[in-house]
Parts: C-alpha cells; sequence; structure tokens
C-alpha cells in the first residue's frame, strides 16, 4: 500500500507543481473580490475544480444567490461525473464504494488523464497518492496567492490575476485548432458572454454562464450532430 502511494504521488508531482502556478492567480482573484486567506483557502481545498472556484467567487462578490450558485457549480462541474463513470472500468478490485466516494473528492481533469492512462488497474492508494500531492499543490497555491493579494499593490495583484485565464485559454485553444465544433461553440459562448455583459446588464454573471453553456451547447449539437460512424465505434 505504502509503494502504491509513493507511485501515486510520484506521477502526481507534475500536476501539484501545475496547481501550485495556477491556483496562485486564483488566490489573487479571491482576494481581490474581498475574501481573506482563510475563506480562499477552504474554497480550494473544499471544491478542488478551477472554473467552479473562478465563477463561484464571481458569484460571492457579486452578491449572487445560493440557487444560482448550486445551477453553476452542477453544470461547470458535471463533467467530473462523466469522468467518474469512465474511470470507475478501470478500478482495482480493492475500490469499495467508501474508497470511491472518498477518491470522488480528487477526480479533475488532470488527476483523470493520469489515472486513465494507467496500463495497470489503479489501487485505491495509488490515486489517493496522486490526489493528495494535486490538492497540496493546489491549496498551497490558493493560500499564497490569497496571502499576496493582502499585501501586494493593486496593479501588481491584477497583472498576476492573469494567470487563471491563461490557463482557460490555453484549455480551449488546442481543441479549437483542431475541431471545427469546439472552435463554433467557444465563439458562440464568447459573442453570448459579451451580450450578457455589455447589452443585458441586468442578467448576473451567474446565470449569464448558465446561458452562454446551454445554448451554445445546444448549438453546438445542433450544427454539428455526431456522425454515426463514430456513433458504430
Amino acid at each position: 500500500m505504502k509503494s502504491e502511494f509513493l507511485k501515486g504521488t510520484a506521477a502526481g508531482i507534475p500536476i501539484g507543481l501545475g496547481y501550485l502556478s495556477v491556483s496562485f492567480g486564483f488566490g489573487i482573484m479571491a482576494a481581490g473580490a474581498g475574501l481573506n486567506v482563510f475563506e480562499a483557502f477552504m474554497i480550494s481545498l473544499t471544491n478542488l475544480t478551477s472554473a467552479g472556484q473562478a465563477q463561484g467567487v464571481s458569484i460571492i462578490a457579486a452578491g449572487g444567490t445560493l440557487f444560482e450558485m448550486a445551477v453553476v457549480q452542477f453544470i461547470i462541474n458535471i463533467r467530473y461525473a462523466l469522468m467518474a463513470i469512465s474511470l470507475s472500468q478501470n478500478l482495482d478490485k480493492s475500490f469499495t464504494l467508501p474508497k470511491r466516494l472518498i477518491a470522488a473528492y480528487g477526480i479533475t481533469d488532470e488527476i483523470f488523464a493520469v489515472c486513465s492512462t494507467s496500463k495497470e488497474k489503479i489501487k485505491p492508494s495509488f490515486m489517493y497518492g496522486v490526489i493528495v500531492i494535486s490538492t497540496i499543490g493546489w491549496v498551497t497555491g490558493t493560500f499564497l496567492g490569497a496571502a499576496a493579494g493582502e499585501i501586494l499593490p493593486s496593479r501588481v495583484t491584477a497583472a498576476l490575476g492573469i494567470v487563471l485565464y491563461g490557463m482557460f485559454i490555453a484549455i480551449i485553444i488546442p481543441p479549437s485548432r483542431k475541431e471545427k465544433s469546439v472552435l463554433f461553440v467557444v465563439l458562440i459562448a464568447a459573442a453570448l458572454s459579451c451580450i450578457c455583459k455589455y447589452f443585458i446588464p441586468s442578467i448576473s454573471s451567474g446565470f449569464a454562464v448558465i446561458l452562454c453553456t446551454l445554448i451554445s451547447s445546444l448549438l453546438g449539437a445542433i450544427f454539428f450532430p455526431k456522425k454515426q460512424k463514430e456513433d458504430e465505434q
């Protein structure tokens, strides 16, 4: 068990280092929204999702409702449920229900990628190792970013806060260049976001995300339906 945990930790070190830099930007963002270091730290510890956290802080700063927060988090993070279902096919028999529930806490895009490419069945201790080191990197970066946000000048924190958005851009550009459908959805979502921001300011940021996500996804499905051959494969 100790050996598998160490293997998982080693596999998760690159993720933890990447999270350290990205979550620093989230910490800066949280401090700019009026949250203190402890509040930012607890958000990262209890809700391990960059996009969800960023949008959640925006809703908090705008004084949004709990319903709005719940719906936004559901839409943004529903992909993790799909990842968990896919990953369950590669789990070792020792993964009992309680252990699955514990592991569900740490299913992120990067952790899913590492675990899903494993040639062997994933054991609980291995996955825990990946999750622990990744979480340490994420919460540490958040703590440092939030602390810096309370000390550094506003111009500096504004510049450092771009790190988180840079990560989002880095995520969407590669698939957008390969798939027209992805590029179409991204452009539609961006256009709708601008419309909500500048022409319908009465819509809160949380519901704007909900509308942009649902409408762009629906249009993507209509104009770029999945081909029959892909379904058969």
